[in-house]
């Protein structure tokens, strides 16, 4: 038997890459060829896909929103800041009342806002201030008393118009320029309390003395006052002084 013609089924065919395609005669090749199907490109009944132009603009239009957005919101922090910074330089403050602490009228922080150099003056002026509001509300009890015993009603008016002026002119003319003064140190604020604060000193010697000159008789509780009462009444005198 003649065995140099049968084929040996572990022999591999050689396979040219580069070919064609096309298997050289009497070769059998295992690769199935590809078929070649269009890939639906550059064909007459090739699907078209539609982009839409209108999110494209929507887009663009919304970006344009937000950036005008943008800069209005950073022109109006810009005009607050040139707000807060004109307030500032004025001396302006914006404070939130807080004294006194059961009924908050005026706003009153000397330990927070008054540099700790100038807080033993600030404190000496606020119990000035106190000082002459208690003169002011013991005047009044002192005419009462005296009105009682015969002195009659106009001196009583006299003492709580007293009052109700001194309390808050007092606070205005001196006490409130000196404390922005403390807080600010302008020199402006410092003239305006001292102006002030002499006509008060001037105020107060007059109000100890009362002679019956401008003020009526015994609307104020001083000492010409005192003793013209006391060789009448020793209650009244008593309290007057």
């Amino acid at each position: 038997m003649n065995r140099h013609h049968d084929p040996n089924p572990f022999d591999e065919e050689e396979v040219n890459p580069f070919s064609n395609g096309a298997a050289a005669p009497g070769s059998k090749s295992r690769i199935p060829p590809l078929a070649s199907e269009s890939l639906g490109f550059g064909q007459r009944h090739d699907a078209t896909v539609d982009i839409p132009l209108d999110t494209t603009n929507d887009s663009k239009k919304k970006g344009q929103e937000l950036a005008a957005w943008e800069a209005d919101l950073k022109r109006r922090e810009k005009e607050i800041k040139r707000r807060e910074d004109a307030v500032s330089r004025a001396g302006v403050p914006v404070d939130d009342k807080n004294w006194p602490p059961f009924f908050p009228i005026i706003h009153h922080d000397i330990a927070n806002e008054i540099p700790v150099h100038a807080q033993r003056l600030q404190y000496l002026a606020f119990a000035s201030w106190l000082g002459i509001v208690l003169c002011l509300v013991f005047n009044v009890v002192a005419v009462i008393v005296c009105w009682i015993r015969g002195g009659g009603v106009k001196i009583f008016f006299l003492a709580v118009i007293y009052a109700l002026l001194g309390v808050p002119l007092s606070y205005v003319l001196w006490y409130r320029p000196l404390y922005r003064a403390m807080r600010t140190d302008s020199a402006l604020k410092f003239g305006w309390f001292f102006m002030f604060y002499l006509l008060h000193i001037a105020f107060c010697i007059f109000a100890a003395i009362a002679p019956p000159i401008v003020f009526h008789g015994k609307s104020l509780t001083g000492i010409l006052a005192a003793i013209d009462v006391f060789s009448d009444h020793v209650l009244v005198g008593n309290t007057t002084i």
